[in-house]
């Protein structure tokens, strides 16, 4: 523990940000660093708790106050190999993540937490820049070839353990570039692509094999795809996305958010696309749907001049702080307010959608609306809603963006195809634990095995997946569980 007393004597900082007004003008990310200054205190209020709880509230079972101890005494190539033995990628996770270590954290009992997130960025950001990241490609090789399908978090994090692990890997994704929702899903204003280009450069330089432009399964030649390798890892995500079948749907205007936010990524990269371009510019644009993915297509509508931007969530608006029915460590379903909310967004909660409404030309021009109250259940979880009378009423739009979240993997050529059996909601099934599918030498991860998630549980999932593919391919695995590397560090 660097500073008995750090907890006491300083308060949680996060680092300045570009003003909203100006960094709407560019998709480039705005967060800056800590100053040298900052970044010492804020490691310092980690506490030693004896019992951290962040490491059960992260799914990777980061060793968080050994890094934060390490960032502290500026032992920075101590914090990143730390860091680098249970996260693949912190890179992404230090951007992206919604940080339930930092809900977990005991000092966040009666005061703000650790800014663990942030730390965690800082900590891979200064080994990038003192070259401590370096390629380290195995020595030996064990003549195993595997696939690893989908190139996103948990595909390539599946991949970098495999890899490591001394097995020949390739990744087949059916984009253009590798990189899953990390590259076409989240904005560069939050994750700039270089940041990815930059990991595969590495994982390239260790061994690692992508192949693009290719969808398994699609040609239904699944069983020779199965014969040329030892083992199989699916990682192609949750990519159906939920839809809203109301009057009106077929009208021109109304897309699924991750379409928007997949054509603006490319376009940024000067990748062209043969789909008629959706924009937002000088649009009245309602985002349904209140979690992260509504929350970028605000951020992205706004650099892209909407007139107006309004966000609707079915649900009721959540509490500031925690309350009774969310006690730590548990993760709290708080009120949160993004960046892209910062920039400009009138947010509506307990609110209906009813139907989209057309012009003659069968163009969105407003979406009938309703106010509605939940019933709640004892434990305050809302059960079912009612229409509120006489809240009926039209909100002007031209681009209605629904972002509802996503059913299941498609289950058209790659899963038919290969025979896998589905769980009740349409994910891929595979034992709890063990990624095992129905097929022999086939295992499953990510979002295709237990529906759409976070990052940081993606890349948890591809790592422990790699563990037991590698136990199935050599009777052991010499691949570490977060479990061992939480016991070796601490112990």
């Amino acid at each position: 523990m660097g500073k008995p007393t750090g907890f006491k004597e300083y308060g949680r900082e996060l680092p300045s940000k570009t003003a909203p007004e100006e960094r709407v003008k560019n998709y480039n990310e705005f967060v800056h660093e800590y100053p040298a200054e900052k970044l010492n205190e804020q490691a310092a209020r980690c506490m030693n708790c004896g019992i951290p709880f962040c490491h059960a509230g992260c799914p990777l079972g980061n060793v968080i106050p050994e890094f934060n101890d390490a960032v502290y005494q500026g032992k920075w190539e101590e914090a990143y190999l730390i860091l680098n033995s249970t996260n693949n990628f912190p890179e992404f996770t230090g951007r992206i993540c919604p940080a339930p270590c930092e809900a977990a954290c005991v000092l966040g009992i009666n005061k703000p937490p650790i800014t663990i997130e942030e730390i965690e960025k800082h900590i891979i950001e200064i080994a990038f820049s003192k070259g401590y990241v370096k390629p380290n490609a195995p020595i030996l090789r064990s003549g195993k070839k595997v696939a690893v399908v989908g190139s996103g978090p948990a595909g390539l994090a599946a991949a970098a353990q495999l890899n490591k692990a001394g097995h020949t890997v390739t990744v087949y994704e059916r984009d253009d570039l590798p990189g899953g929702l990390l590259r076409y899903g989240i904005p560069d204003f939050k994750l700039e692509k270089s940041i990815i280009d930059r990991r595969l450069q590495v994982m390239e330089e260790e061994g690692v094999n992508f192949v693009c432009n290719t969808e398994v399964g699609a040609n239904g030649r699944m069983k020779e795809f199965v014969d040329q390798h030892d083992a199989i890892i699916m990682a192609a995500g949750s990519t159906i996305p939920r839809n809203l079948n109301i009057p009106g749907r077929e009208l021109k205007g109304i897309h699924f958010a991750m379409d928007f936010l997949k054509q603006q990524n490319k376009t940024i990269s000067n990748i062209s696309f043969p789909d008629e371009k959706i924009l937002a510019t000088e649009k009245d644009v309602i985002v349904i749907g209140g979690g992260d993915t509504g929350s970028d297509c605000v951020g992205t509508s706004n650099r892209q001049h909407a007139n107006t931007v309004k966000q609707f969530e079915l649900m009721g608006q959540p509490p500031e702080e925690r309350n009774a029915n969310m006690p730590w460590p548990t993760y709290p379903m708080v009120l949160k307010t993004t960046s892209s909310h910062e920039e400009g967004c009138e947010r509506f909660w307990g609110i209906n959608t009813k139907a989209f409404l057309g012009n003659e030309n069968g163009e969105l021009r407003a979406i009938l609306v309703s106010d509605v109250s939940w019933e709640l259940d004892p434990l305050g979880r809302p059960v079912k809603f009612a229409e509120i009378e006489g809240t009926e009423r039209e909100l002007p739009s031209q681009l209605a963006l629904l972002a509802m979240g996503f059913l299941h993997p498609q289950h058209e050529g790659l899963v038919e195809n290969t025979g896998l059996e589905l769980d009740a909601r349409g994910n891929v099934n595979a034992i709890e634990g063990q990624y095992a599918t129905n097929i022999p030498k086939i295992f499953a991860a990510g979002d295709m095995r237990r529906g759409q998630s976070l990052v940081v549980w993606a890349i948890s999932e591809g790592r422990e997946a790699a563990r037991r593919a590698d136990e199935f391919l050599m009777g052991r695995s010499s691949l570490p569980s977060k479990d061992r590397v939480q016991e070796y560090m601490i112990g």
